[in-house]
């Protein structure tokens, strides 16, 4: 007959066993979501990670404008206060905030016509940790609703350029981060860089150019459809991502 000293220790060997055993699979599960988490994060882009900054004395304050900030500021308790809209000599002074489009609905477009500005970023990258994009919105269709659709196509200070919509909701048509080597590149953050961007609608085609060279030309027909663009006539107007600050410059329509 075994002793109660070794039934005790016996037990206490089986229980420290478990123990382990259920420790290791803890401690691994805890890895496992850890790297999940870490993976999800990796995945998006640092946009979508940077939280939007509230500007002192935010508002439009320029006669005739109006905007909307994304849905997805609203979602996150922004409001379009939180960017400011300023007349600046002959140009716009934009300092965000929410990310936002900007326009005056008496500036329409319609048939073929070119839109173009002038962005110039004096200190690049001021406002926000990584590279952010502002650049001319066209094709503008229930603006300041929440079905409202447009098309933009924006310059980084670093190189890379995008064009995207909404049509309401986000959609591409380039990829994040494209490049071209048209697009200007900041010296380095706080230093000045400046984007020459028009987009232009000729015939079947969408276009846009930065600093003179057409960086993506595309067709309507893959923009102008359902949950896109409900037309390229519309609403043009400026856009600019969250927590930058740059002026724009010559805002005009042309047509052929």
């Amino acid at each position: 007959m075994r002793s109660p000293a070794l039934i005790i220790a016996i037990y206490l060997a089986i229980v420290t066993h478990f123990i382990l055993r259920l420790h290791m699979r803890v401690h691994g599960s805890v890895l496992t979501i850890t790297a999940v988490i870490l993976a999800g994060c990796a995945g998006k882009a640092p946009e979508q990670m940077e939280s939007s900054r509230t500007v002192a004395a935010g508002g439009i304050s320029v006669a005739g404008w109006t905007g909307k900030i994304d849905a997805s500021e609203e979602k996150a308790g922004q409001v379009l206060s939180g960017s400011k809209l300023v007349r600046e000599g002959a140009g716009l002074r934009v300092t965000t905030g929410p990310a936002v489009a900007y326009w005056n609905p008496s500036n329409t477009a319609r048939g073929d016509y070119t839109v173009k500005a002038t962005f110039y970023e004096p200190k690049y990258m001021s406002l926000n940790s990584h590279p952010h994009p502002y650049g001319i919105v066209i094709g503008g269709n229930d603006m300041g609703t929440d079905q409202q659709s447009y098309l933009y196509c924006a310059a980084y200070g670093n190189g890379n350029f995008i064009v995207r919509g909404f049509g309401p909701a986000p959609f591409q048509v380039t990829a994040r981060g494209a490049t071209n080597p048209a697009v200007h590149k900041a010296a380095g953050p706080g230093e000045p860089v400046s984007q020459d961007i028009a987009v232009s609608v000729k015939g079947d085609k969408v276009e846009c150019a930065i600093n003179g060279t057409v960086v993506g030309s595309y067709d309507k027909s893959a923009i102008v459809t359902a949950g896109k663009l409900k037309s390229t006539d519309g609403v043009y107007g400026i856009r600019f991502s969250h927590n930058t600050e740059a002026t724009v410059t010559g805002f005009t329509m042309t047509k052929p």
